[in-house]
């Protein structure tokens, strides 16, 4: 982890008042107490539910040696203290510090939908090389906070730091990138997520396409049509990446071209031939394959062979919540993908899962949230794209199950075959009763939902 001497802190933070200044040993900077080792520096951070400067008092009682703050403490009497005007800024400000020193390659990694499932792929393609030298964001910790502690904790040990960020409100990319200054920018697609917080799609579009505002190398997915909008406006020329079950060439003329068809992966340089490369893709769902070719792409960019790119593609697995299996003997078998969902995600969704093998197929979708003033048509579009030759019944709920139910209605499926459930324990109470062995059921809904409480009180009832 990155160390700062007080004046390095001083400088880097603008701070506008130092009290008790004394000679200090490099610190870590740390923003909760309970990893909070002595000889530390202290940074009092503001959360929704709680203010770090209620706990300065317990950081010196645990050995902190200096506290970073931004109003006065009556625990900082007699205590080395740096004042600055915001904490937040000041933690970004560091970490921007902490960046400056890091010689490796940054990589970093937005979108809609599939980030953490692309950056989950990509740091198992880059952990068989790098090793413990790979740092790599933590959960879902992708907004200042989260991208700021990554960098700080970085130390010269580190090869390759991958990053994921996250955008909350307009412009938040942009952000985010000044503080890691990536060599890469791996965009999965710009979709409809967090409209309602955002604005619109134009300043959604604008959002996302800050992953490029310093410069970082693009690497985009050919699908996405935002993308294919803007690349002419990158000032250099994007990598692209794809998957498809055809051997479509030209599809294969950009350069850096990372592509997943059908057993091959395939990568073209600008004006070479492609290469081929033989290999295996066991991941659900054709979203997935195209997020595993994102994932080989920016490994690509890094120098990976394709021979040993093509050994490391059946290794690869999804994050937990990500359309995980669970199969219950002599039963029915549980697809849980409700980590969270927006209308780009729940379609991919139920395109794979229309795909199970099973005796009938259940989808029971929960709404999304954050989508603003598009939530009603967002919702019927995505029940418009559940096919009836492929799904046999439907369960709906959150406060848009009516507008899904519409959407299903209107592709055809009688009003039979589409149920309501007002919460996750009668969802649950449906399944238990009405499924049958060899049914293949679907989760998906946004993580608002707690949708995995209908996954536990099925495996529960059911003694697995």
């Amino acid at each position: 982890m990155r160390r700062f001497t007080i004046e390095e802190i001083v400088r880097a933070t603008a701070a506008h008042r130092v009290r008790n200044d004394a000679t200090l040993a490099p610190m870590r900077i740390v923003t909760d107490t309970r990893s909070l080792e002595p000889g530390d520096a202290f940074l009092a951070l503001r959360g929704e539910r709680f203010d770090g400067h209620d706990f300065v008092a317990h950081a010196f009682a645990k050995g902190a040696a200096l506290a970073i703050v931004d109003r006065v403490v009556v625990a900082m009497a007699d205590r080395p203290v740096v004042e600055v005007a915001d904490t937040l800024l000041a933690y970004m400000a560091l970490a921007s510090a902490a960046r400056a020193r890091f010689d490796g390659h940054v990589i970093a990694i937005t979108g809609s939908s599939g980030k953490t499932t692309t950056k989950h792929l990509l740091s198992q393609l880059l952990r068989a090389r790098y090793g413990k030298r790979l740092h790599v964001t933590s959960a879902n910790e992708n907004n200042e906070i989260g991208v700021s502690k990554l960098l700080l904790e970085s130390h010269d040990d580190h090869d390759v730091i991958v990053v994921e960020m996250g955008a909350r409100k307009y412009r938040d990319i942009h952000t985010l990138v000044e503080i890691a200054q990536p060599h890469f920018g791996l965009l999965t697609n710009v979709g409809e997520a967090h409209l309602e917080i955002v604005g619109s799609r134009e300043r959604l579009a604008e959002t996302k396409w800050g992953l490029f505002s310093t410069g970082a190398s693009p690497l985009l997915n050919a699908r996405d049509r935002v993308s294919q909008h803007r690349a002419a406006s990158l000032g250099q020329l994007p990598h692209w990446y794809d998957a498809m079950d055809e051997d479509r060439d030209d599809i294969v003329r950009a350069p850096f071209t990372a592509l997943i068809r059908d057993e091959l992966v395939v990568h073209r340089e600008l004006n070479g031939r492609p290469r081929r490369a033989r290999t295996e893709l066991f991941l659900p769902g054709h979203h997935n394959r195209v997020n595993a070719a994102g994932a080989a792409a920016a490994a690509i960019e890094l120098g990976f062979r394709l021979d040993e790119l093509a050994e490391l593609m059946p290794t690869l697995t999804l994050p937990e919540g990500r359309y995980q299996r669970h199969e219950i003997p002599d039963f029915i078998t549980i697809v849980y993908d409700a980590y969270n969902a927006n209308a780009s995600s729940m379609r991919a969704a139920i395109d794979a899962f229309g795909n199970e093998n099973g005796a009938r197929h259940i989808a029971v979708l929960s709404s999304m949230a954050e989508l603003g003033d598009e939530s009603e048509r967002l919702h019927e579009l995505v029940g418009e794209h559940l096919q009836p030759t492929k799904i046999d019944e439907v369960l709906v709920g959150g406060e848009y199950a009516e507008a899904l139910e519409r959407g299903a209605l209107r592709a055809g499926f009688p009003r039979e075959r589409v149920w309501h459930f007002t919460d996750n324990h009668a969802a649950a109470l449906w399944l238990l009763e009405r499924t049958k062995s060899g049914d293949v059921v679907l989760l998906k809904g946004s993580r608002r939902y707690h949708m995995e409480e209908i996954l536990e009180e099925v495996l529960t009832a059911c003694g697995v």
